[in-house]
C-alpha cells in the first residue's frame, strides 16, 4: 500500500519539468511551462487540411535539410506563455530536423523564415488581420496566404499571396504568369509556387522540376510496381515458351535420328 512518502514522491514527479529528449522538446523552458497545443484542430475542413497536408509534405522532399512544421506552437516571447501563433506551415532554416513540442524564437535565435496560412471561414479574418501583424512583429520574412477553395479572400485578392518583409513592412511579392499560371518566387525558399487547383505547386528554379505530391509519388510507385511485375510476367512467359520450343525441337531431331537408324 502506497505510504504519505509514495504520495508526496508521485506528486512531485508529476509537478517536475519534463525531461527533454532533444534540444528545445520539452514544454519546460528556464522553468516555465509553454503549452504544446492551443486547443484548436489543426483544419476545419477537408480541403484546409489537404492543402496544408500537401503543403507540408511537398517542402520536406523540397527542403530536406531545413525543419518543416505544421501547427506547432511558436513562441515570441520569453515568459510569455500567453502570446503565441500556430501556423498551418512554417519552414526554418539551417536550425536542424529534429522535432520540437513548440517553436521558441529567442532559443533558436530567429522566427521562421517562412510560415504559410490556409484560410477557413474561422480564420480569413485572422489570417489578414492580427496573424499577419504577429508575424510582421516577430520579424517573420515572409508570410503567404492560401484560399484553397476560392471563397474566403475578398473579391479580388488572389488565392495565393506572398507578401515579403521590407522595411518592417510586408508588402505583396511580385507574380509572374507563365503558360497562363501565375507563379510567384519565395527568394526565402528558392523555390516558385503556384496554386494547382485547391493545392499548391512548388518548383525548383534551378532544375525546372515541379516537386511531386506524395500521393502523386505513391501513385507513381504503384504504376512501377505494377509495370515491373508485368515485366516479370511477361519475361517468365517468353521463357516458358523458349523452354517449350526447344523441347519440340529436341523431339523432331530424335525423331529423324531414328528415322535415319531405320533407314
Amino acid at each position: 500500500m502506497p505510504t504519505p512518502a509514495d504520495a508526496a514522491g508521485f506528486q512531485a514527479a508529476a509537478a517536475a519539468p519534463a525531461a527533454a529528449t532533444g534540444p528545445h522538446q520539452s514544454s519546460w523552458v528556464d522553468g516555465v511551462f509553454y503549452p504544446s497545443s492551443d486547443g484548436k484542430p489543426m483544419a476545419e475542413n477537408m480541403w484546409q487540411g489537404e492543402a496544408i497536408r500537401a503543403a507540408a509534405g511537398d517542402l520536406n522532399v523540397a527542403l530536406p535539410d531545413a525543419l518543416v512544421a505544421e501547427d506547432i506552437l511558436v513562441y515570441p516571447e520569453r515568459g510569455n506563455t500567453k502570446k503565441s501563433r500556430a501556423p498551418d506551415v512554417l519552414v526554418a532554416l539551417d536550425l536542424g530536423t529534429y522535432k520540437r513540442m513548440s517553436y521558441f524564437v529567442w532559443k533558436e535565435g530567429k522566427p521562421p523564415d517562412w510560415v504559410l496560412e490556409v484560410a477557413s471561414q474561422s480564420t480569413k479574418a485572422k489570417d489578414l488581420g492580427e496573424k499577419l501583424r504577429d508575424y510582421l512583429e516577430m520579424r517573420v520574412p515572409e508570410y503567404w496566404l492560401f484560399d484553397p477553395k476560392g471563397d474566403q479572400f475578398p473579391p479580388g485578392m488572389p488565392r495565393l499571396q506572398g507578401l515579403t518583409l521590407v522595411d518592417g513592412s510586408y508588402l505583396p511579392i511580385p507574380t509572374r504568369v507563365e503558360q497562363g499560371m501565375a507563379v510567384i518566387r519565395s527568394e526565402v525558399l528558392g523555390l516558385d509556387i503556384r496554386r494547382d487547383g485547391q493545392l499548391l505547386r512548388f518548383r525548383n528554379p534551378a532544375t525546372g522540376q515541379d516537386i511531386r505530391h506524395q500521393a502523386e509519388a505513391e501513385n507513381d510507385a504503384v504504376r512501377e510496381t505494377a509495370l515491373r511485375k508485368a515485366l516479370e510476367v511477361r519475361a517468365d512467359q517468353e521463357a516458358q515458351k523458349r523452354k517449350a520450343l526447344q523441347a519440340r525441337v529436341a523431339e523432331l531431331e530424335a525423331a529423324l535420328e531414328r528415322g535415319r537408324d531405320n533407314s
